[in-house]
């Protein structure tokens, strides 16, 4: 039975794969109990792991630190595929503001650190910890845990252990400030949301159907590619015409002619709207079934763009109107319509709507492919691609002004920073990216299980002895006062002087501490996807200041 001792007790590689299976099995499952509502989810194997390790058990140390860093790798890598794609756009317009009271509740949150860290004498490297478990950020942690490695060449446990003290009231702090600030203001969620309902009858971006009647001169006997060159600044689609003497509908093209009463069915925003309709005309309206009528073999259908080679081309060079009669009306990215203008860049995984003969559909799937079981094959040369060029960026030092030692993104920032700007614009030099949603959860949650077991039987040895001998007890206060502060003062600010929808504040509350079980409770209890959306909006922005001001506090204060 000697194996059998050695593969339970033992320091090889078989014990410690087996110990890290035990433990991300026995934290995820424990994990699924809720306490109050509230569960921590995969994070519990950080916990499992802790009690692990204070019982004696081991990890072989080379195979630990591959782990821990490789797991870390793939976690923050396929946080930036997931984000990445809405990181630019969310810093435009009204995401603006909310992404700036994020950085405000970063910055609160990083201050507090910094005056707890004085005022009490306790380590910056402990305190860092205790700030990531308090905004309940795990990539924080490693990168912290990884440029203290890099710049001393030695580790500190405590990094760790103030990260678990304060993370499970660091996910009730959240819920907590959410209901101070209801309790202040006096929400009434019913008002919330006929609030957001209104505005989104109002937005500016979604695409929308016009049909209009031809009632402008100056249009008249022109032909659409003339109409065009007119209004080629504003984004729209004329996607079907009715002739006035006829009541004949055809699919619109460049050289149809328009005549006094011809009606147009147009795809557009309400931002260039009212200009489309002054110039054609008069809007009427129509059901969208009447553009279609029964004894036509006018058909719609979506398709899904799954051809790598299509991946960056512009809608418009497929001709799809010139050469097979097809108009594109709408492209849906990740759940986004948008007015199909021929210089779209599509992206594999783009759904179009496309209007034609049902001979041309044919010719449009042969096109773009169509495949969903294409669509479910893992791009696996963008994924480590990806994972090499952020490690090399993430290793390159960058001087700054200040700093004694060289600041690096290192192994959490640099694999972030890559898969962002991929994800948005790897499209650009032919290279796919797209992962389906289940693939990317699969990559993420496997890469963050394997670090929190690793990092939780590491520091196991010196959990009770922190809490019972080391002011462990007041690690929680610390990290009470770290999570509460910043939302507290930002909540107040957002809601009494930006005026933002309650229901979007509680999702830029747990998007700015990068919390998923908060989001989760924001979304149940107010009902409405606004939550899920200011949660988007921030989450970018905010997981990628977490890992660089968590780099910047250990580079500043333990050099």
């Amino acid at each position: 039975m000697q194996w059998l001792n050695e593969l339970l007790f033992g320091t090889g590689v078989g014990h410690s794969i087996l110990l890290v299976a035990v433990t991300i099995a026995l934290g995820i499952w424990l994990g699924k109990v809720k306490i109050f509502g509230v569960s921590l989810g995969v994070t519990f194997v950080l916990f499992v792991g802790i009690i692990l390790g204070h019982f004696g058990m081991h990890l072989n140390h080379d195979v630990q630190h591959f782990f821990k860093e490789f797991g870390l790798i793939l976690f923050v890598y396929s946080v930036g595929m997931q984000v990445g794609p809405g990181f630019f756009s969310s810093l435009r317009k009204g995401g603006l503001m909310l992404n700036m009271l994020a950085v405000g509740v970063v910055s609160l949150g990083v201050v507090t650190s910094i005056v707890l860290h004085f005022v009490t004498g306790l380590p910056m490297s402990t305190m860092v910890g205790i700030l990531s478990g308090a905004v309940t950020n795990t990539p924080g942690l490693g990168a912290a845990e990884q440029t203290l490695h890099d710049l001393t060449g030695a580790s500190d446990p405590t990094i760790t252990l103030g990260y678990a003290v304060a993370y499970p009231l660091g996910v009730v702090g959240i819920i907590t400030s959410m209901l101070i600030i209801r309790a202040i203001f006096r929400i009434n969620m019913d008002r919330e949301k006929e609030v957001l309902d209104h505005l989104e009858q109002e937005d500016e971006t979604q695409a929308m159907a016009l049909s209009l009647v031809v009632k402008n001169p100056a249009v008249f006997s022109k032909t659409l590619g003339e109409v065009h060159q007119l209004l080629k600044k504003h984004d729209y689609v004329i996607s079907r015409t009715m002739d006035s003497r006829t009541n004949n509908i055809s699919p619109a093209h460049s050289d149809t002619v328009l005549h006094e009463d011809d009606r147009i069915f147009v795809i557009t925003n309400p931002q260039n709207a009212p200009m489309i309709i002054n110039f054609i005309g008069t809007e009427v309206q129509m059901d969208r079934k009447q553009w279609i009528p029964n004894e036509t073999n006018l058909i719609s259908r979506r398709f899904i763009v799954t051809k790598s080679e299509l991946n960056g081309r512009k809608l418009g060079s497929l001709q799809l109107r010139k050469l097979h009669g097809m108009n594109v009306t709408r492209v849906n990215r990740a759940g986004v319509e948008m007015v199909a203008s021929a210089s779209l860049p599509l992206q594999v995984g783009d759904r179009i709507t496309v209007v034609g003969s049902e001979v041309g559909m044919q010719k449009v799937e042969e096109l773009i492919g169509n495949s969903v079981k294409r669509l479910n094959e893992p791009n696996l040369i963008a994924i480590f691609v990806g994972i090499g060029l952020g490690i090399l960026l993430g290793s390159i030092p960058i001087i700054l002004p200040g700093i004694p030692q060289p600041v690096k993104l290192g192994l959490a920032g640099g694999p972030l920073v890559v898969a962002i700007l991929l994800s948005r614009f790897g499209y650009r030099y032919k290279l796919v990216t797209y992962t389906t949603p289940s693939a990317n959860l699969m990559l993420r949650e496997v890469g963050i299980a394997i670090f929190l077991a690793c990092v939780g039987i590491g520091a196991g040895d010196g959990f009770v002895d922190t809490i019972v001998n080391k002011g462990g007890f007041t690690w929680v206060g610390y990290g009470i006062l770290i999570t509460l502060l910043p939302l507290l003062i930002i909540g107040f600010t957002a809601r009494k002087g930006c005026k933002v929808n309650f229901l979007t504040l509680m999702g830029l509350m747990a998007g700015s501490m990068t919390d998923p079980p908060a989001l989760a409770y924001a979304t149940n209890t107010g009902n409405h996807d606004s939550s899920a959306v200011g949660y988007a909006t921030v989450y970018p922005l905010t997981m990628f200041l977490r890992v660089l001001t968590a780099q910047l506090l250990i580079l500043f204060f333990c050099s």
